[in-house]
């Protein structure tokens, strides 16, 4: 075997530009999926470092419009006592809160959990403890868990920090423990947490079944399969929803794998991406198994004189393979140094909302993947070289010398070959021309809102300060009156929750004069709180009434304002100007006129459809979060100093956060699309040009030996058409041949992507039509020069050769 491979190398070097495009060829391939196998590692195939992570699931109510919905407080405490199947069942929520006293307030990202959420992840801390199930007591002491990361950037590591005091919304607030550095959970979404506190427990809470804001967490008894757990929490919601029927009618439970929880919204980009980047290595392949073919046909005088001086068959396939798995394990090293460098690339483009994209790297199980990827590929590369040398008739071999000898050589092989590159080619270029054109959809869509100049800010205004609705409301109308003074600011107003911000809340409502529903059976549409000025400041068009005015205040009649969707639902000419909805429990209900109807707006992303929304004033429905939404003149970035200190000048501790302008919050919104289309593109046009240096070297290699043939057609007088069009018509006719089949497979392989597309089917004709008519002028352009050539060849010096 030594032999073979001291063999093999001077061979590669004797041959070093042969040895430079395979290798370059393999790199490209075994690179490009060695970087997104590391992704679909990271991402699908890692267990999640929790302590025995099979047996840990997310719990979700589930309702006649829904699958997985946030569950109520009252509906999780009894899920905790009545189950059977559960060793933990834990739940948390957001929570954000304000840090002061400790240099400048910062806005942390914060979770309300129960006691026991560490210890149903199976997590201990670093430092401290965790909580303790008396900590959920609403006259408990006020204490707080914090991140590794916190921990070091906001308190320099401080060893001495368990035990010490924060200012948290205004509340003294003891530390009691340091999570470990590679600690996340990233449910429900992976924005990074900094800080948990205990869920204070009181009995309004406990009797809530209205609220849907918990996300449950359990972790199955040993032996207790998932599909048991969904058997026994679905006899538990049918007590429930007996017992509770006004609350509860409808509701069920859906038990999911925190695995597949965490993953599974982009687990079908994965899978497509991981596909392309095989379909790379497949047409990378090919055309190494090309050049191997061409250059077994030269060495064919070689092998015969071997076989002749008594090697074995197996012995010569020994050789060939042992050369190109060689030669695909040097491509290999170069193309793991490319994957290290893509994918620190892809880290960089991945969407903020890839789940364990942190965790992403050139990790042991990718390299064992490279190793594997050069050996199957090394192999699958050489068997047919390998087996088109070792059958050669050895008379005809040792008679036959130089090119003459390889005539027609692994011809139908490397015609084989080149119809697959074409084939595979043509899929990857569909599927990028699908996500190319979903994008340009998504990007025509109208938000209902003019992003252009418009920066937002999130405040939070802690209620140990600001306690109740008159303090709140002072604040936030000094502050919008004191932004509007400002030079560069158009307008502003406020909006909780804002369009893309991945919040949204909903309410159930009644209609006057209709049949009066029970709470469990009223429609529910989403709901908005806003500042007078929020719809001029967004652009959002009044179609008909009015919008918000000061007029609106606590003490004036209850308004609201619907969107258009609403008013089309819930009535038959789209107009429900004067009619009034009610928001609370029971038949007496406080009613509120609807006064304005506007346009839709997309809330949660581009591609969704408008749901039914109520806009509330901020007057008559108070609360103590708001998003500022200030348009301004020039570009929104240079203005977020001068907002910022407006805020601090009315409140020196209060802090603003997630700041972005709405452009960036489109762009968010399309991120994942963007994502994968920019990928598929590369990953296409890489198959594109390798496709091309195929044809183009089996077109080359077709002319060289078919010289002599050519140059007795033209010393008959053949003209220089006539042969362009034999070589023209040979290289084609593989192309036509290999989009025909592409198209077939692209029919079949597309329908994959058809949940990630948005404006344009699987099957969209226009992008098979247009993308096998590049790919048909690439192959032309390929064979073109080959075929120039040809018609260059000097008969004589053809004959004379000969």
């Amino acid at each position: 075997m030594l032999t073979d491979l001291r063999y093999a190398l001077r061979m590669l070097i004797k041959s070093p530009g042969f040895t430079a495009v395979a290798v370059i060829a393999l790199a490209l391939g075994i690179g490009a999926n060695s970087a997104i196998f590391s992704v679909v590692e990271a991402v699908l195939l890692r267990p999640l470092p929790f302590n025995q992570p099979e047996r840990l699931v997310a719990i979700w109510e589930t309702n006649p419009e829904q699958n997985r919905n946030e569950v109520a407080a009252g509906n999780f405490l009894d899920w905790r006592t009545e189950n059977q199947v559960f060793e933990q069942v834990a739940a948390l929520c957001y929570s954000n809160v304000n840090l002061t006293g400790v240099n400048e307030p910062e806005r942390l990202q914060s979770a309300l959990v129960t006691s026991n959420l560490f210890q149903t992840l199976g997590v201990q801390p670093v430092h401290g403890r965790t909580f303790l199930a008396e900590e959920e007591k609403i006259d408990s002491p006020r204490v707080a868990v914090i991140s590794y990361g916190l921990w070091q950037r906001r308190f320099g590591s401080d060893p001495g920090i368990v035990g010490k005091t924060l200012s948290l919304n205004g509340n003294s607030t003891t530390v009691i423990g340091v999570m470990p550095a590679d600690f996340a959970l990233q449910f429900p979404t992976n924005v990074p947490m900094e800080m948990w506190l205990p869920m204070r427990i009181d009995s309004a809470t406990a009797a809530d079944r209205k609220s849907h804001y918990l996300y449950v967490l359990g972790r199955l008894k040993p032996g207790v399969a998932l599909q048991e757990a969904q058997t026994g929490m679905s006899v538990i919601a049918s007590q429930l929803e007996k017992q509770f029927p006004e609350t509860n009618a409808g509701k069920g439970v859906n038990v999911v794998s925190l695995h597949q929880q965490l993953v599974g919204s982009f687990q079908s980009y994965l899978y497509v991406l991981f596909g392309a980047v095989g379909f790379v290595l497949l047409i990378a392949c090919a055309n190494v198994a090309n050049l191997l073919l061409a250059r077994a046909a030269a060495r064919q005088g070689e092998v015969a004189l071997r076989i002749a001086l008594g090697a074995s068959r197996w012995r010569l396939v020994r050789q060939f393979l042992t050369e190109s798995v060689l030669l695909s394990c040097i491509g290999g090293l170069l193309g793991l140094l490319l994957a290290s460098w893509g994918t620190e690339a892809l880290i960089a483009l991945a969407p903020s909302e890839v789940p364990r994209f942190r965790e992403i790297g050139v990790h042991a199980p990718v390299v064992l993947w490279t190793l594997l990827l050069c050996v199957s590929t090394g192999v699958l590369m050489g068997l047919a070289p390998a087996w088109q040398a070792s059958r050669r008739d050895i008379n005809e071999s040792l008679k036959k010398s130089g090119a003459r000898g390889a005539e027609g050589t692994g011809s139908s092989s490397l015609r084989l070959f080149v119809i697959s590159e074409v084939a595979l080619a043509l899929v990857l270029l569909i599927g990028a021309g699908l996500m190319l054109k979903t994008f340009a959809r998504l990007q025509r869509i109208d938000p209902g809102f003019d992003s252009k100049n418009v920066i937002t800010m999130n405040i939070a205004l802690p209620r140990q300060k600001y306690s109740d609705a008159q303090h709140a409301n002072l604040f936030f109308a000094q502050l919008f009156q004191r932004i509007r003074a400002l030079p560069g600011i158009e307008s502003a107003g406020g909006i909780d929750p804002l369009p893309l911000s991945n919040n949204n809340g909903t309410t159930g409502f009644v209609i006057e004069g209709r049949p009066m529903l029970a709470t469990a059976d009223r429609p529910e549409a989403d709901q908005r709180v806003i500042t007078g000025n929020y719809f001029g400041t967004m652009r959002i068009p009044i179609l008909k009434g009015r919008a918000f005015t000061e007029q609106d205040r606590q003490e004036t009649p209850r308004r609201i304002i619907i969107n258009e969707t609403f008013a089309h639902r819930y009535w038959p000419q789209g107009d429900g100007m004067g009619k009034r909805l009610g928001f609370d429990d029971g038949p007496n209900q406080n009613w509120w006129e609807i006064v304005g109807v506007v346009g839709n707006v997309k809330h949660e992303s581009l591609n969704a459809q408008a749901k039914p929304e109520v806009y509330f004033s901020y007057e008559q429905s108070p609360n103590n979060f708001m998003t500022l939404v200030a348009r301004t003149s020039s570009d929104p970035a240079n203005m977020i100093t001068t907002l910022r200190t407006q805020i601090m000048a009315l409140d020196p501790d209060q802090p603003v956060f997630d700041v972005k302008t709405m452009e960036q919050r489109l762009a968010i919104s399309v991120a994942k699309t963007q994502f994968v289309m920019l990928l598929l593109s590369i990953f296409s046009i890489l198959a594109l040009l390798l496709a091309a240096i195929g044809i183009y070297g089996v077109m080359a290699y077709a002319v060289t030996q078919r010289t002599r043939e050519i140059g007795i057609r033209l010393a008959l007088g053949a003209q220089t058409r006539d042969v362009l069009s034999i070589v023209l018509g040979q290289g084609m006719t593989l192309s036509v041949i290999g989009v025909a089949i592409g198209l077939g497979v692209a029919l079949g392989v597309t329908r994959v992507m058809a949940t990630l597309l948005y404006g344009v089917t699987a099957t969209d004709a226009l992008t098979f039509v247009s993308v096998s008519l590049l790919l048909l002028g690439v192959a032309l352009l390929a064979c073109s020069i080959p075929a120039w050539r040809a018609s260059k060849v000097n008969p004589l010096e053809a004959l004379r050769h000969e």
